[in-house]
């Protein structure tokens, strides 16, 4: 508002200066014919009358000389006329040489707009225009404008109150969301915003909410049946923070920690200062680390215990404690038998079959025809030799397991080996109709040991050709690879096995069917070698069947270790 009436103010100076500056105007009109034609006001002040003709005829002009007297006036008898030397406008013209004034006339009682100007010539010349309505509109013109921003301003006062209005409704409404939310009061459906932009935006805030509600409930059910899975399940669980305050744990993690500790204890958190647990928590304070995974078996008060730590990408982490006690004496009970039964048997069976070969040796060589007898002693020598490859591969399996530093690791070109062993086995091959084709750069090194990878792909073209069928084909490649690992597959296009078995494939002496081994010979611990000799290596091996047809089995080895 201060700043319109500034302006209209400015208006109304600046439209009186312009008046102004007509009347100076016309006093130098006025000034200038004096001048010209040497026009004396004492004598003849008549003369001045000349110029009526050439003024507006409300305009009124006086001559009035320095000491106040006025020689001439175009309205008035002079002789009536007072010393106007005191007037405003003369004053004004005395200090600055010209002066203004708005007031009522004390000679004739009209009010005017009076401007003075002074001359060196020893007089003022002053005129005057009546300040009636219509010079008065000239001046306040610029009312009309203020009016028509005053109502431009109520009219923007009057939108501004409709909005906010409206907007302190939505803000009333997007408050009570916030307290029902914040009271844990369910949101009705009925309840509906404004419909406005405000209203939009909470709109979406409240579906966002809703769907935030819904997937906290199932967040809640999900974690309500992990729990429930944690505490039935038999292996200990417990899941600690980063700064290594305990989340959760089950009853077994408690029972599993009291047996492994000297004192009992109901924290859980002493585990990370037992001796016991030190290199676990030295996994924890290694950083960077190689993986996230660390285990380690623990014996203790006669019980073996497998423990794990798994962290996760916030630094919080699980402890897995398994009681492995009855599984690994299970184990090794039958590692041992196994053994036994291979030491056992392999002097007789060497004995046995070095008789059967000389028994052959000398019926040849006496010429005797009887096919019946030379068939069952055939049979014979044929099953001494199967009882000799299920000791050599018990014997590995034993190796693998007990001495596995007997074993000279190099620096294995994989092609190589795979060439080599696809010469070996040509003849196999050819009797099958079937093809070996290997998929491996030259540069794939793998640092283990050669006869153990030899063994590992062996088997497997072996366990291929016995039992995936004839003209099939046969596939090892090595198919991609990271900064420490290659990733290698095999497969055939035989006819693969059911999918109950595939978790058992690897176990010892384990049979898909009874009569398999009885038909196509073997020693049921070809694919238990693999295993083994994979895990030798620290790669990691799974079987599966192809959707085409045939047995494929994914395994990783590191690459090069110096």
């Amino acid at each position: 508002m201060g700043i319109i009436l500034f302006e209209q103010q400015q208006f109304k100076n600046e439209r009186t200066l312009s008046l102004e500056r007509t009347l100076e105007n016309n006093a130098d009109i006025v000034y200038r014919y004096l001048n010209e034609n040497s026009i004396d006001l004492q004598k003849e002040p008549e003369r001045v009358g000349e110029l009526l003709r050439y003024m507006p005829s409300d305009v009124r002009f006086t001559i009035i000389n320095w000491e106040g007297r006025v020689l001439y006036d175009n309205f008035l008898d002079v002789s009536k006329m007072e010393n106007h030397l005191k007037r405003p406008e003369v004053q004004k013209s005395i200090g600055f040489g010209n002066g203004s004034n708005i007031r009522i006339s004390d000679s004739d009682n009209i009010k005017y707009l009076y401007y003075s100007k002074k001359y060196n010539e020893g007089y003022f010349i002053r005129l005057a225009v009546p300040y009636d309505v219509k010079l008065q509109s000239f001046i306040n013109s610029g009312s009309s404008f203020i009016i028509y921003i005053l109502l431009f301003f109520v009219v923007c006062i009057l939108m501004m109150l409709y909005f906010s209005n409206r907007f302190s409704r939505s803000l009333k409404e997007l408050r009570e969301f916030s307290l029902n939310v914040r009271n844990d009061v369910k949101i009705p459906a009925s309840f509906v915003f404004a419909d406005d932009e405000v209203g939009e935006v909470s709109a979406d805030i409240v579906e966002n909410y809703n769907l935030l509600q819904e997937n906290r409930r199932k967040l809640a059910a999900e974690r309500e049946k992990l729990l429930q899975h944690f505490q039935l399940s038999e292996e200990g669980i417990a899941i600690f923070s980063k700064d290594r305050r305990e989340i959760y744990a089950n009853s077994h993690f408690l029972q599993f920690l009291n047996m492994i500790l000297d004192n009992p204890t109901l924290e859980t958190e002493l585990i990370f200062e037992d001796p016991i647990f030190s290199e676990f928590v030295n996994f924890l304070n290694t950083k960077p680390r190689e993986g996230n995974i660390f285990s380690k078996r623990i014996e203790k008060s006669g019980r073996q215990f497998n423990v794990r730590i798994i962290i996760f990408e916030d630094e919080s982490f699980e402890f897995y404690i398994s009681d492995i006690t009855k599984s690994e004496k299970t184990r090794l009970l039958k590692q041992e038998m196994t053994n036994n039964i291979a030491h056992e048997l392999r002097t007789p069976v060497t004995s046995i079959r070095g008789y059967l070969e000389t028994i052959l040796n000398l019926y040849d060589d006496k010429g005797d025809n009887n096919e019946r007898i030379h068939g069952f002693l055939d049979r014979a020598y044929t099953q001494t030799i199967r009882l000799s490859e299920l000791i050599q591969d018990i014997s590995m399996l034993t190796k693998i397991e007990e001495a596995p530093d007997r074993f000279e690791q190099e620096q294995v070109n994989m092609k190589e080996l795979l060439r080599e062993l696809r010469n070996d086995l040509s003849d196999k091959l050819k009797e099958k109709s079937s093809t070996f084709n290997v998929d491996v750069s030259d540069n794939v090194v793998v640092y283990g040991s050669r006869t153990l990878l030899y063994s590992i792909f062996r088997n497997l073209i072996e366990n291929a050709i016995s039992y995936g069928g004839e003209n099939i084909d046969i596939m090892a490649r090595c198919y991609n690879e990271n900064e420490n690992t290659y990733f290698f597959e095999f497969y055939d296009t035989g006819t693969g096995v059911d999918e109950k078995h595939l978790v058992r494939i690897f176990e010892r002496f384990y049979r898909v069917s009874e009569g398999r081994t009885r038909n196509t010979g073997g020693s049921g611990l070809g694919l238990s070698i693999v295993r083994n000799a994979v895990l030798f290596h620290k790669g990691s091996i799974v079987a599966k069947n192809r959707p085409e047809g045939g047995l494929h089995f994914l395994m990783t080895f590191p690459k090069i270790i110096k």
